[in-house]
Parts: structure tokens; sequence; C-alpha cells
């Protein structure tokens, strides 16, 4: 077995122009630029690829990595998975964050989708010049809560295993308040 995880030590992702994407997560996601690596030859194949390697410190010692990849056909996305399922979502402190992140983006001239409520968190959605979908997240759900989710997972999977619908064991994830 493998001994236990400590943490993720870094997701890479593509992107178009390397220089571009560390000075918009710097300025727009108040990132910090941390390491590079440039190398003719990839190491783990030995494949001659260019490649300029960037990372950027998240927080909470989580690291986003980037490759530009200048040799390779133009970068795209699975044409057969919706654009709203694959993205990289970040927590922020609480719903003033998330709001205060919004009129951010939105002054950067970012288009920005939300707040939607998701029952135990809100979240707020953009793009980044690459074309990858981004998510602020702030938790609101109690503990109770969330061990409730916890519990209810399983027969979750295992409903939706069997019938390929959406198990409504949590009725109240889809129910704002007040509404």
């Amino acid at each position: 077995m493998i001994p236990p995880l400590q943490r993720i030590h870094h997701v890479a992702y593509r992107c178009r122009d390397a220089k571009e994407t560390v000075e918009w997560y710097e300025r727009v996601m108040g990132m910090r630029y941390t390491t590079a690596f440039a190398e003719d030859t990839v190491p783990s194949t030995g494949e001659h690829d260019p490649y300029m390697h960037v990372f950027l410190e998240c927080g909470g010692g989580n690291v986003l990595a980037f490759f530009e990849l200048p040799n390779q056909p133009e970068m795209g996305r699975d044409p057969n998975t919706p654009a709203w399922v694959q993205h990289l979502a970040f927590e922020v402190a609480d719903e003033a964050a998330l709001h205060a992140a919004k009129a951010h983006l939105e002054a950067q001239g970012i288009a920005v989708l939300g707040p939607t409520y998701h029952g135990v968190f809100r979240s707020i959605y953009f793009f980044d010049p690459n074309g990858h979908r981004l998510e602020l997240a702030c938790n609101i759900g109690t503990a109770e809560q969330y061990e409730a989710l916890a519990a209810l997972a399983p027969l979750m999977l295992e409903e939706w295993s069997r019938t390929k619908r959406a198990p409504r064991h949590a009725e109240w994830l889809h129910k704002e308040p007040g509404a």
C-alpha cells in the first residue's frame, strides 16, 4: 500500500503563454510566482519537447503549475466534456470574501457567474486567459450537515451506480434558505 499522502504537491495544467499566465494569476488571483523549470528534453520520458513549467503558491501550501509547450499543437479541451465540468476550485474565508472577490474580478473585466448555492457552500465561476474554468467557494454548512453528507455519500454513490439518476437523499441541499 502507498504510505499516507501528505497533501497535493502541485496540480499542473497547460497554458498558452507562461508569462501572461503568471502575470494574470498574480494580478487577479493574488498568487505568488515561486518557481520555473525550462527544459528542451522531458526528464520523465526523454522526449525532445521544449517547455516552460511555472509554479504559483496559492495559499495553505497549495501549488498550481502550468506548462507552456510551444512545439505542440494549439491547446484545446475535451469536446465531449461540458465546459462546466473540468475546473479548479479555490476556497475563500466566507461570503463577504466571495462577494469581494466577485467585485474584484468584475472590476478587471472578467465575467463572473454566481454566487451559486450548493447547500453547504456558495461559489462563483469565471475563466482564466487559457480557458480554464475557475471557482471560488466559501463553506456555509454546519458540522451536522457535513456529517450527514459523509454518512449519505456511500448510499448516494451506490444508487447512482445502479440507476444513473440523481439520488435525492440530501434534498435539503437543493433548497436555498428562505426560498
